[in-house]
């Protein structure tokens, strides 16, 4: 059986199982035409809570609130950049924007040799902040815990109160005091642009790995009992987006796991070849039986983050033939996130000094 461990490194394998036991819905083909996006129409969005209050808002052309968040614990990775690309397209939709750079999150569940204090979480938080504006996110998008407004504060204290040391250890496992606090700053990110100091009762989404549900179920009930007008928050789950090697997901905790947003070129490229193969052990068998498109992790990456779906499937289909060898294809990937990623860093180095101030005040 599947256990959710929203601060583990493991990937969530049996998809069949998650939707059973804690209810998700699938989502359905037929919100792809809406939403105009690769993430949608490749599958990689695959669950959902109450998105269709979120769509008809979108096709209706009425706000609602966009709200993720992303703890300073470390350098950004592609599976951050999946969120920040959701985060973006909700953006385009007519969203009132919320991307909370949770540094105090990091400090308070982060173990000590990570993140021994504040002070490092925030030195992350620069670094994570050039990230978000070299990928066009705008400076009132974005805040960070540590320098919110003190009515979050008080909420995230009310929302204290909503929970008992039961139903946590009954929902996590465990009650680790630090990861409570952070857990009630994370309800407070997604709840508080409901309240009437910000935006208002209105719908809201956060997309989230499959591994994130406990917090948005405990998040969803909460709401449900707050003394506030406010609409239950929306999630929407993204496909596992696994790490280089079998079995685990890219985590900033395990460097050789992923592709960071701020890697140099060649180590990129190392990265990339050594990646887990779908390829046949041999040339002749990789012509003769072609390659296993379900199992390469390389061509999992593009299916997250090239742009091109039509140029895509046709890479695919010559890889599934036999037709591009495992070599070729990790070659085609090189080529095209390591210039992505060398543009990008040169970005994230000329917004160093906004992220600064914007962490720092």
């Amino acid at each position: 059986m599947e256990k959710l461990d929203p601060w583990g490194s493991f990937a969530v394998n049996d998809y069949g199982h998650v939707f059973r036991e804690f209810g998700l819905a699938q989502f359905p083909v037929q919100w792809n035409s809406v939403m105009d996006n690769h993430l949608f129409e490749r599958g990689v969005i695959i669950a959902h809570r109450d998105f269709e209050r979120v769509l008809k808002r979108i096709e209706s052309k009425k706000p609602f609130v966009n709200i993720t968040g992303i703890a300073s614990s470390g350098p950004y990775h592609l599976g951050h950049k999946a969120d920040i690309d959701l985060f973006r397209l909700f953006k385009k939709k007519g969203a009132r924007n919320y991307f909370a750079v949770s540094d105090l999150d990091a400090f308070l569940s982060r173990p000590d040799e990570k993140i021994p204090n504040l002070a490092t979480a925030k030195k992350w938080a620069v670094h994570n902040v050039a990230d978000l504006l070299a990928l066009g996110l705008d400076e009132a998008d974005i805040y960070v815990q540590s320098r919110k407004e003190n009515r979050y504060y008080e909420f995230a204290f009310e929302l204290s109160k909503k929970i008992t040391k039961n139903t946590f250890e009954a929902v996590y496992g465990h009650v680790d005091l630090g990861k409570v606090g952070a857990n009630f700053l994370q309800y407070a990110d997604i709840m508080h642009p409901q309240l009437t100091e910000f935006e208002g009762s209105m719908p809201s989404v956060t997309g989230i790995g499959l591994d994130q549900d406990p917090h948005a179920r405990l998040c969803r009930d909460i709401a449900k009992r707050l003394p506030y007008k406010m609409e239950v928050p929306s999630f929407l789950y993204f496909r596992h987006q696994s790490g280089l090697q079998p079995g685990a997901k890219m985590s900033s905790s395990h460097p050789e796991t992923a592709i960071f947003l701020n890697d140099p070129p060649k180590d990129i490229e190392k990265k990339i070849r050594r990646a887990f193969s779908g390829g046949q052990p041999t040339v002749e068998e990789h012509r003769a039986k072609g390659g296993n498109l379900e199992i390469d992790l390389v061509f999992e990456m593009l299916k997250f983050h090239y742009p091109d779906t039509k140029e895509l499937e046709r890479i695919g289909q010559e890889f599934a033939g036999g037709k591009m060898l495992a070599s070729e294809l990790k070659q085609f990937a090189i080529d095209f996130f390591v210039p992505l990623l060398k543009e990008h860093q040169q970005r994230a180095k000329e917004s160093m000094k906004k992220a600064e101030k914007i962490v720092y005040g």
